[in-house]
């Protein structure tokens, strides 16, 4: 119904956004690395999902087509649901993410709250072969991720703060001990 909103960000909250689009503000929830890139007064055009429920609409916004492919995908796997969905591609990039489904990494889905090993290894059994294939890099940087993300955890970051760092390191950067070090240079330390 909805495919996409263009408009000005009339007001960022945790969780979602307010995109004031044709003198209506829609209330968009999206990731924390969107919402991070929105600004209250700028424009901003998202690309979107509506989830119809018996007592609400909700509306998901995404930056780019690709991620928004990947999130209706994820909807498909029973007993996903968009807050769940939300919370997968919040944990690291899409290319990522697609490598760790392809290559059967279920352990990497369950560091998102609400998601168990059952769970992981079920959205890997049914969207390995629908998600497409593996990114040239993204499954070095997945393996990097992961002995990054640990390192990360045992210096007393949080699992948010480390994979908000990690999502920002480009995935040319390979290896546990490199991307490590860059994200600790993009946290400023």
């Amino acid at each position: 119904m909805i495919g996409q909103l263009e408009g000005i960000v009339a007001a960022k909250r945790p969780g979602f956004a307010i995109v004031s689009a044709g003198g209506v503000g829609y209330k968009v929830a999206a990731t924390r690395a969107q919402l991070a890139q929105l600004a209250e007064g700028s424009e901003a055009r998202l690309w979107t999902h509506l989830a119809v429920k018996e007592d609400a609409l909700d509306l998901y916004g995404f930056a780019t087509e690709e991620e928004l492919q990947l999130f209706e995908l994820l909807l498909t796997v029973s007993g996903i649901g968009p807050k769940s969905a939300l919370a997968i591609l919040d944990i690291a990039l899409v290319e990522t993410l697609r490598s760790a489904i392809s290559n059967g990494n279920a352990g990497y889905l369950t560091k998102v709250s609400g998601i168990g090993k059952k769970t992981a290894e079920k959205i890997v059994l049914e969207l390995r072969d629908k998600v497409g294939v593996e990114v040239s890099g993204a499954g070095a940087a997945l393996q990097g991720d992961e002995e990054a993300l640990e390192a990360m955890r045992a210096l007393g970051y949080s699992a948010i703060e480390a994979r908000d760092a990690l999502r920002k390191v480009p995935k040319e950067i390979e290896g546990g001990s490199e991307r490590l070090r860059e994200a600790l240079r993009i946290m400023g330390r």
